[in-house]
């Protein structure tokens, strides 16, 4: 899969700088609130796919509730790509493996690789990565950008009502 990015970017960048003002913060004084933002959301996205817990036999949340968690991933990684100057048009997927777990172990290492170093080619290993889990839950880029731009739009509404 190949998600469009360069139009999020500047729907991220109007949602940031709204909420640094608001909140007194700038990307600079962020960064680690942010990283460890995209790792807790990681996280809260293999909780609802329940990927790996073979000792349940609940089944995953509803497709909507994952794709929203998702989409609170994808906003913390446009977050970093703007940090970085990243003027990438596309991200195109790294799918290491078919087994859910396995990819998410692997998005969660290259997740903290980004935290260690913070720069473009790490960037793009752990959005490619994070495309990849997408591409095993079986969703489509226009999926990912309507649940993307509903939760931007939430986002800014929950500043609004003083979140």
């Amino acid at each position: 899969m190949k998600l469009k990015i360069d139009d999020l970017r500047n729907s991220q960048d109007e949602l940031n700088q709204r909420i640094f003002a608001l909140h007194n913060r700038s990307y600079d004084d962020s960064i680690n609130d942010r990283l460890l933002a995209l790792l807790t959301e990681l996280g809260e996205l293999a909780n609802e796919t329940r990927c790996f817990k073979y000792w349940s036999e609940k089944e995953a949340s509803s497709t909507n509730k994952i794709l929203e968690e998702y989409s609170d991933g994808l906003h913390f990684l446009i977050s970093a790509g703007i940090d970085l100057d990243d003027e990438s048009e596309t991200i195109e997927s790294i799918t290491e493996f078919r087994d859910l777990t396995e990819q998410f172990l692997t998005t969660f290492e290259v997740f903290c690789n980004l935290t260690k170093h913070y720069d473009l080619d790490h960037y793009h290993k752990a959005f490619a990565n994070y495309l990849g889990l997408a591409d095993i839950l079986g969703f489509e880029e226009e999926q990912l950008r309507k649940h993307y731009l509903a939760k931007n739009r939430k986002n800014h509404k929950r500043q609004d009502e003083h979140y």
